[in-house]
C-alpha cells in the first residue's frame, strides 16, 4: 500500500479492519467485498502475504490434508500433488490475493500493538507501529499456528552453533556433513527429517511423546488428469467429495472412540512394516489413544528413522551443556546444529493479551480459565469483533479453508444485519455463549480428542480442550450459515443533538 494510504488510516475510521494477511485474512477481504463492504483495510506486520505458509519454510513443509480440500471454494487450483507442498500453497495464496485485488488493501510492515473498544464512539481504537487506527469492526485473522513455542532448556543460549525453530528455519545454516540435534518429534519433524537425513552426518532426535503416524497416500497429479478434470467439472467435484468424505469418516471414528481400534490397527501395521527393529518400534509406539493428539501422516518418516545416521532418543531434552544436548534420562549427544521442533502456542494467542473489551478487560483475562467463544467467532464483552480460526472450530481432519469460509458466511451475515438494522454495535449475549461453550465441552468428553488428557495437543488450558469441534464438519458449516440475531444485543451510539457524525465519509456500515 502507498504511504498516502497508510497515512489515511491515521485520521479516518475504517469500516472493517482485518488483522493478518494469511489464508484467513485473504479470504476475509474477498468475502467482505462480495458482501458489499468495500471500506476494508488489512494490517500485516510482515513484509509479505502468506501467514503460516510464509513463515514455515523448512525442508519438506507441506499440508496434511488433501490439496483439493485446502483451497478456497471460489478459486480451484491445479495442484501438483495430492498433498500440496508449503511453497505451492504460498504461491496459491499470493496468486489468489493478487487476482482479487487483496494485495492493494494490505498495509505491510504494520504491527498491531493493542486494541481497545470505545463504548462512547462504538468503535475500536488500535495502537499500531505506524500510529493510531480506528475501525467500526475488527476481524482477527492472526491464525492458530503463528507464534513458535520455544523450550526452556538451560544452557541453550550458550550453545556455540546455530540454533533455530523449525518455523523460523535458518537456510544459511549448513547441515551437510554436520551433527544435528532435533528437539521434538511432532508434525514438523515428521516432514523435515527425511529431507535433512540425506545431508547430515548424524541426526539425534529427542522424542518426548511418541506420535500416531498414518501412511500418507501422496502422489503426483499429472497434467492429463487435470485436463480431464477441467473438461469434466463433475469429475473434479466427485474427487474432491471423495477426499472430503474420507476425512469425515476418520472424524466419525474420532468422535466415537469405540471405533478407534480399526485406525489404530492401520497405524500399527504401518509402524511394523516400516521399522524392522523391535526396540525402535517400542520407542515409537504411542501410549495414548489414537486422536488424542494431532494426527500425523507420512510414508517417509519411519524409514528415515531407520537410517544408520539417525538415532531416536525416547526422552525429552532437558539441558544443553556446551555442544552436548542432555536428555531427561541422562542421554548425552554432541551436536553442531540444534533444531527446535517444539510447535506453537496454539492455545495461547498473543493478541488476547492486548485486546481490551467493554470494561477495559484484556481478552487474556476473560480467557484465564477457559476460552469461551460463541461458535468460535464472537466473544461476549468484545463488540464488533470477530475471530477467524477461533476456539473449538477444528477437528483432526477438517481443512482450514472450509472452516474459514463458513465463518465468513456468518460474519458477512452479521454485518449485513448490522447495516440493515441501523445499529452501530452488537455483542453476543453471555448466556448464548455459555450455552454453546457448555454444549461443546460436554460433547468433547467422550471423544478421542480428549483421550490424551490435559497435556494433549488440543488443550490450551489445564483441563479444557480449546481447539476441537466435537461434531461433523457439515454440522459446523450449517451452524455457521445460520446467523441468529437474537443471540446478540444490538445498540446504537448515542448522539448529542446537533452533533455531526464522527466520520463524515460514506460508509457501508452505520455511523
Amino acid at each position: 500500500m502507498t504511504n498516502d494510504a497508510v497515512g489515511r488510516g491515521h485520521d479516518t475510521t475504517t469500516d472493517v479492519l482485518v488483522i493478518g494477511a494469511g489464508l484467513s485474512g485473504v479470504a476475509a477481504v474477498i468475502a467482505l467485498r462480495r458482501a458489499g463492504i468495500d471500506d476494508v483495510v488489512v494490517l500485516e506486520k510482515s513484509a509479505d502475504t502468506g501467514g503460516t505458509w510464509r513463515d514455515n519454510t523448512y525442508p519438506g513443509c507441506g499440508c496434511d490434508v488433501p490439496a483439493m480440500l485446502y483451497e478456497y471454494s471460489f478459486a480451484p487450483h491445479t495442484w501438483g500433488r495430492c498433498f500440496a507442498s508449503g511453497a505451492e500453497i504460498l504461491d496459491y495464496l499470493r496468486t489468489t490475493a493478487s487476482a482479487h485485488g487483496v494485495d492493494k488493501l494490505v498495509d505491510h510492515g504494520v504491527e498491531v500493538l493493542g486494541a481497545r473498544w470505545d463504548p462512547d464512539a462504538h468503535r475500536w481504537t488500535l495502537r499500531t507501529s505506524s500510529g493510531i487506527r480506528t475501525a467500526r469492526v475488527v476481524v482477527m485473522a492472526t491464525g492458530a499456528w503463528h507464534r513458535p513455542r520455544y523450550p526452556d532448556l538451560p544452557g541453550l543460549d550458550a550453545f556455540p552453533g546455530p540454533v533455530f525453530h523449525s518455523a523460523r528455519w535458518d537456510h544459511d545454516a549448513e547441515l551437510t556433513g554436520r551433527r544435528v540435534a532435533v528437539v521434538g518429534a511432532g508434525a514438523s519433524t515428521v516432514q523435515f527429517l527425511p529431507e535433512i537425513q540425506r545431508r547430515a552426518a548424524r541426526i539425534d532426535v529427542f522424542q518426548g511423546t511418541a506420535q500416531w503416524v498414518m501412511p500418507k497416500p501422496d502422489y503426483a497429479l499429472p497434467p492429463a488428469l487435470h485436463r480431464f478434470l477441467g473438461r469434466h467439472p463433475a469429475a473434479r467435484r466427485a474427487l474432491r467429495g471423495q477426499h472430503h468424505w474420507t476425512q469425515e469418516a476418520i472424524g466419525l471414528v474420532l468422535r466415537h472412540p469405540r471405533l478407534l481400534p480399526a485406525l489404530e490397527a492401520v497405524a500399527r501395521l504401518h509402524l511394523r512394516t516400516s521399522v524392522p527393529d523391535p526396540e525402535l518400534r517400542r520407542a515409537l509406539t504411542p501410549r495414548y489413544r489414537f486422536g488424542g493428539r494431532r494426527i500425523i501422516t507420512s510414508s517417509t518418516y519411519y524409514p528415515a528413522l531407520t537410517r544408520p545416521n539417525v538415532q531416536l532418543h525416547p526422552t525429552r531434552a532437558a539441558a544443553v551443556e556446551g555442544r552436548h544436548i542432555v536428555g531427561a534420562d541422562g542421554t548425552r549427544v554432541q551436536a553442531d546444529v540444534v533444531v527446535l521442533a517444539t510447535g506453537f502456542h496454539v492455545g495461547d494467542p498473543p493478541f488476547a493479551h492486548h485486546l481490551h473489551g467493554v470494561d477495559g478487560t484484556a481478552l487474556a483475562r476473560t480467557w484465564a480459565h477457559d476460552r469461551p467463544a460463541y461458535l468460535g467467532t464472537s466473544v461476549s464483552g468484545y463488540p464488533n469483533l470477530f475471530l477467524l480460526t477461533g476456539p473449538n472450530l477444528f477437528s483432526g481432519t477438517t481443512a482450514v479453508p472450509t472452516v474459514v469460509e463458513a465463518q465468513l458466511q456468518y460474519i458477512t451475515s452479521a454485518l449485513t444485519h448490522l447495516r440493515a438494522s441501523g445499529h452501530t454495535a452488537f455483542d453476543v449475549r453471555p448466556e448464548a455463549q455459555e450455552a454453546h461453550h457448555t454444549a461443546v465441552q460436554a460433547a468433547l468428553r467422550d471423544t478421542a480428542y480428549n483421550a490424551a488428557g490435559p497435556s494433549g495437543y488440543y488443550f490450551g488450558l489445564p483441563g479444557v480442550n480449546t481447539f476441537c469441534w466435537p461434531w461433523s464438519t457439515d454440522r459446523l458449516v450449517k451452524r455457521l450459515h445460520a446467523f441468529t440475531p437474537e443471540s446478540y444485543t444490538w445498540s446504537t451510539v448515542p448522539r448529542v443533538p446537533g452533533q455531526r457524525s464522527v466520520d463524515a465519509r460514506p460508509s457501508s456500515l452505520p455511523n
